[in-house]
C-alpha cells in the first residue's frame, strides 16, 4: 500500500508539471497515442514472442531470460495504456531489453544466476554420454 501511494504521488505529480507545460490539448492527445501504441504492442505481442522462442530454440537466450523479456514486453504495452505520463514514461522504457534487464534489476532484485544453472545441466548430460569401459590383462603374457 505504501508503494502504491508513492506511486501516486508520483504520477499526479509529473502530470501535472508536464500537462501544464504543454496543455490540455497535447496532454489528452499524448493520452490518445500512448494507449494507441500500447494496443499496437498488445497486438503484435503474439510475432514478439514467437522472436523469443525461436531465440530459445537457438539458446541465445536462456529460459529466465525469456520469461523476463516477455513479461516485461507485456507489462510495457499495459502501462502505455493506462493514462498517465509516469506509466506511459516506465512502459516506454520497459519495451528495450536493456532497460527491463536494468529495472529487473534494480527494482525486483532479480539475480543474473541463470547461465550457470544452463552451464552445470549442460555440462552434466555431456558428462551422461560417456561410455565406462573395462580393461582386461593379458595374464598369459606376464612371467611369474
Amino acid at each position: 500500500m505504501k508503494y502504491f501511494l508513492i506511486y501516486l504521488l508520483l504520477e499526479v505529480f509529473v502530470s501535472v508539471n508536464i500537462s501544464s507545460r504543454i496543455g490540455s490539448l497535447a496532454t489528452f492527445l499524448e493520452i490518445i497515442f500512448s494507449a494507441i501504441v500500447g494496443f499496437i504492442l498488445l497486438a503484435n505481442f503474439r510475432v514478439t514472442l514467437l522472436e523469443s522462442l525461436k531465440a530459445l530454440q537457438q539458446r541465445s537466450i536462456s529460459m529466465a531470460e525469456f520469461q523476463k523479456l516477455n513479461a516485461f514486453t507485456l507489462l510495457g504495452a499495459i502501462l502505455l495504456i493506462i493514462p498517465g505520463f509516469l506509466t506511459d514514461i516506465i512502459g516506454l522504457l520497459l519495451q528495450f531489453g536493456f532497460f527491463a534487464t536494468l529495472f529487473a534489476k534494480k527494482v525486483l532484485h532479480v539475480k543474473e544466476d541463470f547461465r550457470e544453472d544452463f552451464e552445470f545441466k549442460r555440462t552434466r548430460k555431456e558428462d551422461d554420454e560417456i561410455i565406462d569401459v573395462e580393461i582386461i590383462d593379458d595374464s598369459s603374457r606376464l612371467k611369474y
